[in-house]
């Protein structure tokens, strides 16, 4: 029983907040939300002229709303006080405008004047039409760069393989082998004397070879 009243007092102080409390508190948070929305309208002129400039872009900043300038310059946007309004349009410097906290009314309006924003384009030198002579000349010695497939075949030819084995530096897997083959041949030829390449006919074949395909020339 005891339980019962406890469970009915509960509910009773549920229902009479909801019925008499919440309704305060929310209409205490939509006075003051209403109370901080504006109504924000004006005409957007260029500084130099006076003239209206249409189609600029009027966003809030930190949110996806905005719009655009009419024909005549002029616009409507509502915004909330403390916000951030940017004006940007092409050829023109943008432009920020802050919503005063402090404002009384629901409703602000401006006259937004937008700065020319000058843009330097790299020169350009315009010369005569040359004539066909001139075009053959310059076409005949115009030299076309390799495309991939002929420099692919000429990093992988033999002399370009030959001549990055003499000048690249072995890394420490082949000096190791290197240096270990070396000690090899030394040992099997302990106490007696090593061949001379000199006296081999198969060497000597192969040095003709490499000199006739030029191996042995200057590299430029």
């Amino acid at each position: 029983m005891l339980l019962k009243n406890l469970l009915m007092k509960k509910l009773l102080l549920y229902i009479f907040f909801i019925v008499f409390v919440f309704p305060v508190v929310v209409k205490a948070q939509f006075e003051t939300f209403k109370d901080s929305v504006v109504q924000l309208y004006g005409v957007v002129m260029s500084a130099d002229s006076l003239k209206a400039i249409p189609s600029v872009s009027i966003i809030v900043k930190g949110q996806n709303r905005g719009t655009i300038s009419n024909d005549a310059g002029v616009f409507s946007i509502v915004v909330l006080k403390g916000d951030e309004v940017e004006f940007t349009s092409i050829g023109y410097k943008p432009k920020t405008v802050l919503i005063p906290r402090e404002l009384k009314e629901n409703q602000f309006s401006i006259i937004q004047l937008m700065v020319n924003d000058t843009v330097y384009l790299p020169a350009t030198i315009i010369k005569k039409r040359i004539s066909r002579e001139q075009f053959e000349r310059d076409f005949m010695n115009t030299k076309i760069p390799d495309d991939e497939l002929a420099i692919a075949r000429s990093n992988n030819s033999y002399a370009t393989r030959r001549y990055l084995m003499g000048t690249v530096p072995a890394d420490g897997k082949e000096a190791s082998s290197q240096y270990l083959r070396g000690r090899v041949g030394k040992m099997y030829y302990s106490g007696q004397l090593a061949p001379q390449n000199i006296f081999n006919p198969m060497a000597w074949a192969e040095f003709i070879k490499a000199w006739k395909r030029g191996d042995f020339r200057k590299k430029k």
